[in-house]
């Protein structure tokens, strides 16, 4: 909780404030039952109603003092838990953008949509609540206790005896509930990766006739969840009844000694009610504990995951030349024999070596799973190496500060997202750029045609992921928004698979004349990389084959494999 409290400190003064009020508050409700007790035993024998009125007058302003003071400190409360908790998920979105594809493989989407919702909440509903009760609950429990052992230490004893058996209580099931709140987190994790699965794929499963076995998958991780839930709720269930019982034993406690010493004339019947007043405060208050520690042990859990996201150590650091020193070499990249693997036992990509200029087109082409798209994102450091080093410019990738690599490159790939938001925003991306250039990005990207049908042109509203348009037209709209960076490096991996080979051919031949940049495409179709000043197949993460179209089709057997399967060996512009 240590960082919470770290949060908390650009709100410790009104918190302050806001606790003073809270105590004020709490106080003079204490105060109520012993005006109360002092106006029967000591004001009404009189029969004085000025007296009565008056010291009744001074119940009521108690009351609505405590009423006012409740209010301001409960709004002060929220507007600090409501800061703080914007705070938090700012930092934890933040540290999410800034984690690595390796690291973000290991928590999973999923895992990191459940903490950064359901986990913040949990952590922002519990300084709510400890600001609201937290203080109240305490000063109620032994302000009641210390007046009441003023009143009648005899009696007070007995309330005394019960708070050993409650702190052991809590202590138990502490240990028991924190765990099994994680287990719970968890299983909330496993439910939104399926939900965020479905979700997505909702016209594959309806085109299949999944729909039967989805509801079967949806359901075994939702009874998975209701058991996790159940289990905790077993435990954490019976701290209420646990802490009720104790305080009814108590009660009877004081009841049976409170007619006992009023039988033997060493107490009054006026003490006893205000003892039962007191007493009723001082249960009121340890379920309100109750509800705290309840709500600390949920809030534990989902702090720890919450730290455990943002406490993971950058494992992509901007390295020393001195550690990786530059290589003197005229080439835009360099691959030297690189080697990778995304679980440390297959290697996706195996002794890897080439060198493309600035300004020339490398192709990248192979079957499923040769090691194409783990290509370029080695490339942008979106892992680092296993073996071997790649440059650009000269400089090894792990010795660039982030922003100066990413500024190189803009990329495209076929799971890249649209936003629900316009055409022009959408290319734009939070950039600034005249309406000149977006309608040159456009054009360029062949997605002009198609944007001047519509009737709102750049200003048509788009829906979330694109689903309102082609497969086509997306990729065109997300080609346009990477060639409006202008970049000295623009990767297309499998970028215009939902392209005809007409206007496949028309951005490649756009690209070529209006753009100076290194151009790397991975693609399927031979057509869409035969131009390349070099190509590269890949198999299983080896090159079995580099160079142009034309050596490649006389030296690579799959190479010319897959240009005869596609087209019988011809290229169609």
């Amino acid at each position: 909780m240590k960082i919470i409290l770290k949060w908390l400190k650009p709100f410790y003064l009104r918190m302050s404030v806001g606790l003073l009020i809270k105590i004020s508050a709490t106080l003079v409700e204490l105060v109520l039952p012993y005006i109360l007790s002092h106006i029967l035993k000591n004001v009404v024998v009189t029969q004085r109603i000025e007296r009565i009125l008056l010291w009744g007058g001074m119940m009521v302003l108690c009351a609505f003092l405590a009423c006012v003071f409740n209010i301001i400190a409960n709004r002060m409360a929220a507007y600090v838990s409501s800061q703080f908790a914007e705070k938090m998920r700012h930092r934890l979105f933040e540290r999410m953008l800034t984690l690595s594809s390796r690291q973000v493989d290991k928590f999973t989407v999923p895992s990191l949509e459940s903490r950064i919702t359901s986990d913040t909440y949990n952590v922002h509903h519990f300084v709510d609540v400890i600001q609201r009760m937290g203080v109240r609950a305490p000063i109620m429990l032994f302000g009641g206790l210390a007046i009441t052992l003023v009143m009648d230490s005899f009696l007070a004893v007995a309330m005394f005896s019960v708070l050993p058996f409650i702190f052991i209580t809590v202590v138990f099931i502490s240990r028991k509930g924190i765990p099994l709140y994680v287990k719970v987190q968890e299983g909330v994790d496993r439910l939104v990766r399926v939900v965020r699965e479905d979700a997505q794929g909702i016209r594959v499963i309806k085109a299949l006739s999944k729909v039967e076995y989805e509801h079967r998958r949806f359901e075994d991780v939702n009874s998975d969840l209701c058991w996790r839930q159940k289990k905790v709720g077993s435990i954490m269930g019976a701290v209420n009844p646990v802490m009720t019982l104790i305080m009814n034993v108590g009660i009877t406690a004081v009841i049976a000694l409170g007619a006992n010493r009023v039988a033997g004339n060493q107490s009054d019947v006026e003490t006893v009610i205000a003892f039962m007043q007191y007493f009723t405060m001082i249960s009121m208050a340890m379920m309100g504990i109750t509800r705290i520690f309840n709500m600390y042990t949920k809030s534990t859990a989902s702090a720890r995951r919450i730290l455990e996201v943002i406490d993971t150590p950058e494992d992509l650091k901007v390295e020393s030349e001195e550690k990786y020193p530059p290589k003197k070499t005229d080439a835009i990249v360099c691959f030297d024999e690189v080697s990778f693997s995304y679980n440390g036992k297959r290697k996706n990509l195996d002794d890897v070596s080439f060198v493309l200029k600035e300004g020339q087109s490398l192709g990248v082409i192979g079957s499923t799973g040769s090691g194409k798209t783990t290509l370029v994102k080695l490339l942008m450091r979106l892992y680092d190496t296993d073996k071997g080093s790649i440059y650009v410019e000269g400089k090894d990738v792990r010795t660039y500060e982030k922003q100066e690599l990413y500024s190189m490159f803009a990329s495209v790939t076929q799971q890249d997202f649209l936003f629900a938001d316009t055409v022009r925003e959408n290319i734009l991306l939070g950039r600034s750029a005249t309406d000149e250039e977006i309608e040159f990005a456009a054009r360029n990207a062949q997605a002009y045609e198609f944007i001047s049908a519509f009737d709102e042109k750049f200003e048509h509203m788009l829906s979330q992921k694109g689903t309102n348009i082609s497969g086509g037209q997306k990729q065109r709209l997300l080609i346009a928004r990477a060639l409006l960076k202008k970049p000295k490096i623009l990767v297309l991996d499998d970028s215009s698979s939902a392209l005809d080979y007409k206007t496949d051919a028309q951005l490649r031949k756009a690209i070529k004349e209006n753009y100076s940049l290194t151009l790397i495409t991975v693609a399927q179709r031979v057509s869409s990389i035969k131009d390349c000043d070099l190509i590269i197949v890949l198999d299983e993460g080896r090159i079995i084959g580099m160079g142009k179209h034309e050596e490649l089709l006389e030296k690579c057997n799959e190479y010319r494999e897959i240009s005869e399967s596609q087209m019988g060996g011809a290229i169609i512009e």
